[in-house]
């Protein structure tokens, strides 16, 4: 790979990432002026009411095809499972808590950061198996591992339930070949549409007043997840055969930095907020540097 190259990659990848930061610095502002900022109510609206809508409008809009879905779909959870453990005896071993942290190591940032990537690296070809990605994910983060992130947290919240209803709507939907009125589709769409800027609204926010500690533990973090994402794809592409194409999209897409939905939630259910934003600046900032190299790896097949 040349010097140009590089370089234009590094440009594609700024101008994707131009929207992230505009965001996050609006709530970044509010939290260097210690002005009155609503981070619990902002949360829950975006975890609880626009994070499912999101989901299930992707999910009722997305054309996917069954054998690809069962392709990518088998592979994904095979390699969220390997993440799983790889990320509890990490923990483990730096004496972290699993259950509440161990989510924010498992599941990577596929949706506002990794559809676009796997778009810019794979065309169009790549964005449809990063979609299969991205909705079998999130339908495993939103459930399961909030579920697991509530045992551990400390603190009294109730489990959002909207995303397992919003899955289990449109399991009923797709099997019975219904498709909802479009003002429902629209207004999911358009409630949907609010989940990522209120995210990075309350991850600009937790940066700003996060701790020296936080940082520095969060790029353990930040660290564990690019190094963990790294080795669960690299081993799902060894033990499942797959086309070379949705291999490297694949491997990609495992390497993604922590997910802000992670940051988010551990805010929900714990005291760890500051070291999970601490997480995904870093693992973020590090994904932004590596982006070309990952690139070059993941098309030949390397990592």
């Amino acid at each position: 790979m040349t010097l140009v190259s590089w370089l234009g990659i590094y440009a594609q990848i700024a101008t994707l990432l131009l929207p992230v930061v505009c965001c996050t610095s609006i709530g970044a502002v509010f939290g260097l002026r210690k002005q009155s900022y609503p981070s619990d109510f902002i949360a829950m609206l975006a975890t609880v009411v626009c994070t499912p809508a999101l989901v299930f409008h992707t999910l009722m809009t997305t054309q996917l095809d069954n054998l690809q879905l069962l392709e990518v779909g088998s592979s994904t959870l095979l390699g969220l499972a390997i993440a799983a453990v790889f990320s509890a005896i990490a923990l483990r071993c730096i004496s972290m808590p699993a259950r509440t942290l161990g989510p924010a190591l498992t599941f990577p940032n596929t949706g506002n950061l990794g559809l676009p990537i796997a778009q810019l690296a794979f065309g169009d070809t790549g964005l449809a198996v990063a979609v299969v990605f991205f909705a079998v994910n999130s339908m495993v983060q939103h459930t399961l591992g909030v579920w697991v992130m509530s045992l551990g947290g400390n603190r009294s919240q109730p489990l959002p339930k909207g995303i397992l209803l919003a899955c289990l709507l449109v399991v009923v939907l797709r099997t019975a070949d219904l498709a909802p009125p479009a003002p429902l589709l629209e207004s999911a769409r358009l409630v949907g549409s609010l989940a990522v800027p209120l995210m990075l609204l309350n991850l600009g926010y937790a940066l700003a007043t996060v701790t020296r500690t936080g940082i520095r533990k969060g790029a353990v973090l930040g660290a564990l997840r690019l190094l963990i994402g790294l080795l669960a794809g690299a081993l799902v592409i060894h033990l499942i055969d797959l086309p070379p194409l949705v291999a490297s999209v694949m491997t990609l897409q495992f390497a993604m930095p922590v997910a802000i939905v992670n940051c988010i939630y551990v805010q929900r259910f714990s005291t760890y907020g500051d070291i999970a934003a601490g997480a995904v600046l870093v693992s973020t900032t590090a994904f932004a540097l590596l982006c070309p190299l990952l690139i070059w790896l993941a098309n030949t097949n390397r990592i």
